[in-house]
């Protein structure tokens, strides 16, 4: 059997289809790349948000499936939408790299009154502005190199990217300042790969188990139940990460208004992910009054 696993084009996305090949390899299983573009490859100038948020990175590679094009997408967790599509399930996920988010070209302690900083997420944008409320934060948008590369060009200072992503890439040494995890929440998923499968396909998905990481896997759980009941996409500032000792779960949630000057943090701790998950987001939104504080609907 040669399992088909549908990637993006991208060098991280190349990079991280070829990681979980090489562990189905050490395995004994043969695996061969099916590359597609996605709508977020294909529109690189507008916004995640205005593009449609979660999902723009996934679609296609989860209709490869549906299609019987592929076996096994291969995502980014933090690219998945928060609810599953019928008759495809998240069946393992490998273990995870570093969940926190970076500065590349200067720390924040470097950053002089008024530095800009780039970046094309709502969350980071809102974490930053937090802190800092005297940064100029402008939108990004590209690949990791061409994101990487903005450092020091144009009037850009500095700009935020996953420490995940630079370890994969061999670049961990343009890291400036890795941020706090209990300030700067990751997104959900940050970090983590995500392996899906159809439903009805036992035989590709007792292959995935055999790589599958059980803490990872319900760490991201309880992350994208958090998610789920917030019904939110990356379009609004929200993260949440999990950390997992034993048979316990202690999920960390945040919730800004997009400026960053109100927010809300909670942590709580239990067993199982998807109940904690939606009691972080529940929550959160609780102490925001329903999300009315934030300037959003809930």
């Amino acid at each position: 059997m040669t399992l088909r696993l549908a990637t993006r084009r991208s060098p991280l996305a190349l990079i991280q289809a070829r990681y979980v090949q090489s562990r189905l390899e050490a395995l004994g299983l043969e695996s061969e790349l099916v590359l597609l573009d996605t709508k977020g490859d294909r529109d690189v100038a507008t916004d995640l948000a205005t593009l449609g948020g979660q999902g723009v990175f996934a679609v296609e590679i989860q209709r490869a499936l549906f299609n019987g094009d592929a076996d096994v997408a291969v995502h980014s967790a933090k690219d998945l939408p928060s609810i599953t599509p019928e008759g495809l399930a998240l069946v393992s996920v490998p273990e995870r790299r570093d969940p926190a988010d970076v500065l590349v070209g200067r720390s924040l302690a470097g950053l002089g009154p008024g530095a800009t900083v780039a970046t094309g997420s709502p969350r980071r944008r809102a974490l930053l502005l937090e802190r800092r409320p005297d940064l100029h934060v402008v939108p990004l948008r590209g690949n990791m190199a061409t994101r990487l590369s903005a450092a020091g060009k144009n009037g850009v200072d500095a700009v935020v990217a996953a420490m995940a992503a630079l370890e994969r890439l061999d670049e961990g040494a343009l890291t400036s300042e890795r941020l706090d995890l209990t300030w700067f929440v990751p997104q959900v998923g940050q970090g983590a790969l995500a392996l899906e499968a159809r439903v009805d396909d036992d035989t590709t998905r007792d292959a995935l188990l055999l790589i599958n990481n059980e803490s990872a896997f319900r760490a991201v759980q309880a992350e994208r139940a958090f998610l789920g009941e917030l019904g939110a996409g990356c379009s609004i500032p929200a993260g949440a990460h999990a950390e997992v000792d034993g048979d316990t779960l202690t999920l960390r949630g945040v919730m800004l208004a997009p400026d960053g000057t109100k927010s809300v943090r909670t942590e709580l701790s239990g067993n199982d992910p998807l109940q904690l998950g939606r009691q972080v987001a529940r929550t959160l939104r609780d102490e925001m009054g329903g999300g009315a504080l934030l300037g959003w609907d809930a």
